[in-house]
């Protein structure tokens, strides 16, 4: 059975798809399913932002059949691992945690390269181009050590 990894943002349209994109293009799809969602529903059903997709088509990536989902309490029985962006996507995952199980599951993505310094990856929504290729170095890195981690068997 393949081993789930959620990637949550707000939106699910910027950030998150980013990093469902890179961290399955580090993995075996036989292994792993890589998935992502948004603490909010508002771009349910849309793509990811086209500065999103022209971001990850520039590293080789692409995320364009992606559509936007809106994270629910069902999720912790669905992934093994669940990575958010920030704070408080973190504190809006854990609010529907109903378990000590399931908040293990959840993580700051960011953890994986700076451990414990709660650093968040900044929404680059608002903000131009080189933000998203910004995001996307960072979060190439922590999904890096991820994969690392998921291959090694070491989470």
């Amino acid at each position: 059975m393949p081993v789930k990894i959620l990637m949550v943002c707000l939106g699910n349209i910027c950030r998150s798809p980013l990093a469902e994109g890179i961290l399955q293009s580090k993995l075996d799809t036989n292994q792993f399913i890589v998935d992502s969602a948004g603490t909010s529903g508002y771009h349910q059903g849309e793509r990811p932002d086209p500065r999103s997709i022209t971001t990850a088509r520039a590293h080789g990536i692409d995320i364009t059949n992606q559509r936007s989902a809106h994270f629910h309490a069902s999720d912790f029985d669905r992934y093994d691992y669940i990575y958010v962006m920030d704070q408080s996507n973190y504190d809006n995952v854990i609010k529907l945690a109903s378990t000590e199980r399931d908040r293990q599951k959840v993580k700051l993505i960011l953890d994986e390269i700076y451990p414990n310094q709660n650093m968040e990856v900044p929404d680059p929504y608002y903000g131009g181009d080189q933000g998203f290729e910004n995001v996307y170095q960072m979060l190439d890195l922590a999904c890096d050590q991820i994969a690392e981690k998921l291959n090694g068997n070491i989470i």
